[in-house]
């Protein structure tokens, strides 16, 4: 499936980075004991480095959201995904298991301080491309809100936006009846291509060490 990332959103975030993994013939269930156990112990420890550090001190949370600021969406409104999940557990509101698809997504969006989204490749169509919402682009978002898409980083599609650093939609949601997906990590726009590979190509060989099946990525760069 082609991806871009959209001109406009070039000319207002420079060094726009974005992973992006394919998977086909995975298996989603429950988390294995493994995946929770590592997703309870990094919330713990984050919970008690939180209790020394602003959010801001992490550079993956500031840089987002000055990415956002840039983009042209207000982060003390809208919050980058990964800010507001750092927000919850220092509130010591961790995150439960889900599955082992959003488990496993979750735990690299805290480990790499980005958002990262996944979506079921079986509700997607042709024609994705990471860019600005225009005026009037809504969908259901995952908090069952309606969400307004203007001026907000977006992943789209041929039928309209199904995702964003800041909430995806419930349309292209990952269940256990998925087989295939995409994962899309909004990276850091200060690192280099070299460490957005390594970092993409890591998270991929993680996520089907869980999850079988087969895995393909790239790294897109404005």
């Amino acid at each position: 499936m082609e991806i871009s990332i959209h001109p406009e959103l070039c000319k207002k975030v420079p060094g726009f980075k974005a992973g992006i993994i394919q998977y086909s013939g995975i298996e989603v269930g429950p988390s294995p004991q493994m995946v929770k156990g590592r997703l309870q112990l990094f919330q713990e420890s984050l919970y008690f480095d939180l209790l020394d550090k602003e959010l801001t001190d992490f550079s993956g949370l500031r840089e987002w959201r000055q990415i956002f600021k840039a983009a042209g969406t207000d982060p003390s409104r809208y919050r980058p995904s990964v800010e507001a999940l750092y927000r919850r557990i220092k509130k010591q509101n961790y995150l439960l298991p889900v599955h082992s698809a959003i488990d496993l997504n979750t735990f690299f969006s805290l480990q790499y301080e980005v958002p990262i989204g996944i979506y079921d490749l079986a509700e997607l169509k042709t024609g994705i491309t990471i860019r600005i919402g225009y005026p009037n682009e809504e969908y259901t978002g995952l908090n069952s809100r309606t969400n307004s898409l203007h001026n907000m980083i977006t992943s789209a599609d041929d039928l309209g936006p199904f995702g964003s650093p800041y909430i995806d939609s419930i349309r292209t949601k990952v269940t256990e009846e998925t087989t295939e997906a995409l994962q899309i990590i909004y990276l850091k726009s200060s690192i280099s291509i070299e460490e957005g590979d390594q970092l993409t190509k890591s998270l991929m060989n993680m996520f089907l060490q869980v999850h079988g099946g087969e895995g393909s990525y790239q790294v897109l760069s404005c």
